[in-house]
């Protein structure tokens, strides 16, 4: 998986994403990171990327040509017409099925906006998708695009150490994760389940699935509609519904 991301704030980007799994997976090859300073693309000699917007209003607007010319030359790189982000709160929101859909494709642009936005046209021009993490204004881009590049690179073949890990994340199947527990056995007071010490494989992977069943119908209920519910899992949430 090969990121690109346009940004104003470039070492922001590359900071963030060469801590962690991220960084150990572009070491070994298995993702990489370009970062394509916007202000490189500056049509004039003060290297502005900004103008005052037309109508009026506060703030400044990023100037389409810039932006633009930083497309250009990764579309030029990658020989094609790369699916390209652009983190906005007007998107669409993300989720972990989006994730998925992401981790599917070979190259992913990310467009990172500042100031009152970018110039509309550009959008039009170039933008294959508006994404959303969450209903909140932020400065920027670059922490939205961050966010999803390390969604998307859990999915990746060989990042994760255990390859398990991903598969029983919170939202696999649509279902929040089970609760965990480590040593010691006995903290303040406070055990831990039996079931997890019996060293019985069906019983335990059973009582991980009802505890994800449990707690997705009490915190996130709406995840329910579209979670990839077994009959067994049906006949225990309506027992749930019971109680």
């Amino acid at each position: 998986m090969n990121f690109h991301v346009l940004t104003l704030f470039p070492d922001m980007v590359r900071d963030g994403f060469q801590t962690s799994i991220t960084g150990r997976a572009a070491e070994k090859g298995l993702l990489s990171l370009e970062t394509i300073n916007i202000r490189d693309f500056s049509v004039n000699k003060h290297n502005r990327v900004d103008d005052y917007p037309y109508g009026g209003g506060a703030g400044m607007v990023m100037q389409a040509e810039p932006v633009y010319l930083a497309y250009e030359s990764v579309a030029k790189r990658t020989g094609g017409t790369p699916r390209v982000l652009y983190m906005s709160p007007q998107g669409r929101v993300f989720d972990q099925r989006m994730a998925e859909e992401l981790a599917r494709e070979d190259e992913l642009v990310f467009l990172c906006g500042h100031y009152e936005g970018i110039d509309e046209r550009v959008l039009q021009e170039i933008v294959t998708d508006e994404v959303s993490i969450g209903d909140y204004v932020l400065t920027g881009g670059e922490l939205p695009a961050l966010v999803i590049m390390d969604a998307v690179s859990r999915l990746l073949e060989g990042v994760l150490h255990n390859e398990e890990s991903a598969q029983f994340d919170s939202f696999h199947d649509n279902l929040l994760e089970y609760p965990q527990y480590s040593r010691p056995e006995e903290w303040r007071g406070r055990t831990v389940p039996p079931v997890l010490l019996s060293g019985h494989h069906a019983n335990v992977e059973r009582w991980r699935r009802e505890q994800s069943l449990i707690r997705t119908r009490e915190r996130r209920p709406d995840l329910l509609e579209h979670a990839q519910l077994t009959e067994e899992d049906k006949k225990f949430l309506a027992k749930l519904e019971e109680l």
